[in-house]
């Protein structure tokens, strides 16, 4: 009986394949010539499955590419699946392999055994890797009972994988098998370990560097440079996870059953203040800073990090003035436009830079200000009459996606302003290769506030989300080294409090909405962790910001 198949290429048609019997994906992918670049992966009716899945009627498969955000992170965790089986092969349990956290273009590792992890073994396990690539061996997920999964973890050395089976209570665990050697992802992999044909290892103590192509040219620049100041602040997070004795999910889920957990909130609260302390002294023992500009990208906690400073900042003698960026929004009828014709908020171009600097000098000169006012229902800029100026001890606080950009604030001497980052950097992972993805925290982040303030639901969100990555892409993160301070906004026990916020709106995400998938994995994720009640967040936390019980007003 004939049927037909719409394939798609990512989120493009293809064409449309009329077929006369079963035929498998792999068969499809032959006959249409398609490209390793082109099928990362396969979703055939809005699920994952492998390429000898059996097409038997009327369908809609999905390739999903490397180039995509979905094959992006399959093409990571698949290389890093085929790392960890190398790692296996070479080193056995004598070696511990870490994932950690992304910089530059990698994913920073580390190696922990009895001996030092040198560039002779770095080279050594690369070469391991491309023996794997080369076979072309197949990856097969199976769902194995939680007895048998236990045995082949243990056997393998892999306690962190053990530890997290104590909180499973579906009976079974999803697991990937390559040969005779296992490993659990909560994302999704390869099918074959063929398809990863680029990758490139660098030794950054005290770990390493497992870097990939760049999404758009498909190639690995050839000489690796991190951003130095960022990965000094996840280095930092990682000796806060030591002092909570906190690495991984269950790591946390122990210390809620062992009701522990109000110690570590409060610790990880107070170090949060401490920082925040020590950067309002930084501002203050300069002498001459007339303004700090605080960026980040979406749900980062920009707001509260901005009142709890004002609040340091006044204790210290200075009282903060705030200078909202998005009031100096071009009208509408001159707002730029994207590729695809519609407005770009996001844009640098949309902020009238001359009308917004000329206020900053008027200030910094001591002059009035007439504070404008943008009107989103019109699109238009409006005047307040309310005046504002700058007094000795006043210090201005401005907020914004560009704020690091030197553009934003030119009217001002280097000297007497500071720039600020904050960002949630998550160094907390579900098991030793499953790292939490800091996109993953502040998703759920977003979830959460924009059902509770702004009336959106998880799925809206999320189908926001690329639009939302794509201006911080050119906005926020090519900046994020011109900050003279950064911050992590990042709460180790936080997704254990977002939980019960976030699945009732990720659950009502219907199986044939474009993003089920994504809000699948998202699913599985906070599956592992146990619940925090809410009034274990002190009221000040940048967690409040999302929600809701602050003790600040927004």
């Amino acid at each position: 009986m004939a049927f037909k198949v719409d394939l798609y290429l990512d989120a493009r048609l293809s064409k449309t394949i009329e077929l006369e019997y079963p035929v498998t994906i792999k068969e499809i992918v032959s006959s249409e010539r398609l490209t390793p670049f082109q099928t990362i992966s396969f979703k055939l009716n809005n699920k994952f499955v492998n390429s000898s899945k059996l097409i038997v009627e009327d369908s809609t498969l999905v390739c999903v590419g490397f180039k995509s955000t979905e094959g992006f992170r399959i093409y990571q965790d698949s290389t890093i699946f085929i790392m960890a089986k190398a790692f296996y092969k070479l080193y056995n349990k004598s070696m511990r392999l870490v994932v950690e956290h992304s910089i530059g273009d990698g994913i920073f590792c580390e190696a922990f055994g009895d001996e030092e992890f040198t560039e002779k073994d770095l080279q050594a396990v690369k070469s391991e890797m491309l023996k794997i690539v080369e076979k072309e061996l197949y990856v097969e997920e199976i769902e194995m009972g939680l007895e048998e999964a236990k045995n082949i973890f243990i056997k393998q050395g892999r306690n962190d994988v053990v530890r997290n089976l104590h909180y499973n209570h579906k009976g079974f665990v999803p697991v990937f098998r390559c040969g005779g050697y296992y490993d659990y992802f909560i994302r999704q992999l390869c099918d074959n370990t063929g398809l990863i044909r680029d990758f490139e290892l660098n030794i950054n103590p005290p770990g390493f560097v497992i870097r990939y192509p760049n999404k758009r040219t498909g190639k690995i620049k050839e000489e690796f440079n991190y951003p130095k100041k960022l990965f000094q602040v996840h280095q930092e997070a990682d000796k806060w996870l030591n002092i909570f004795d906190v690495h991984n999910v269950s790591d946390v889920n122990d210390k809620i059953e062992h009701f522990d957990i109000q110690n570590v909130i409060l610790v990880e609260e107070a170090l949060h203040e401490k920082k925040i302390v020590n950067f309002a002294k930084e501002i203050t023992d300069k002498g001459n800073v007339r303004a700090v500009f605080i960026a980040g990208p979406s749900s980062s906690g920009k707001t509260t990090f901005a009142k709890r400073l004002s609040t340091q900042l006044h204790v210290n003698g200075l009282v903060p003035l705030i200078l909202g960026m998005d009031d100096y929004f071009l009208p509408r009828t001159h707002t730029p436009l994207n590729k695809k014709g519609e407005p770009d908020f996001e844009s640098i171009t949309a902020i009238d830079l001359p009308y917004f600097n000329e206020h900053l000098s008027a200030l910094l000169q001591g002059k009035e200000i007439d504070l404008p006012k943008y009107n989103f229902l019109s699109g238009t800029r409006e005047k307040t009459n309310t005046l504002l100026q700058m007094k000795e001890n006043n210090i201005l606080i401005v907020e914004g996606i560009h704020c690091l950009n030197e553009l934003v604030s030119e009217a001002i001497p280097k000297e007497q302003k500071v720039l600020v980052y904050i960002s949630c950097l998550n160094q907390l992972n579900i098991d030793d290769h499953n790292r939490i993805t800091t996109t993953y925290f502040r998703k759920l982040r977003r979830i959460v506030r924009d059902n509770n303030f702004r009336g959106y639901t998880a799925e809206m969100t999320l189908e926001r989300w690329p639009a939302i990555t794509e201006g911080e892409n050119k906005n926020i993160f090519p900046f994020q080294e011109n900050a003279d301070i950064m911050f992590n906004s990042g709460l180790t026990y936080e997704v254990n409090v977002l939980k019960k916020h976030v699945l009732p709106l990720l659950y009502r995400i219907s199986k044939y909405s474009p993003i089920y998938c994504e809000a699948q994995k998202m699913i599985f994720l906070v599956e592992h962790m146990l619940d925090i009640p809410d009034d274990m967040v002190p009221s000040n936390s940048l967690l409040r910001e999302f929600i809701g019980g602050s003790i600040f007003k927004y």
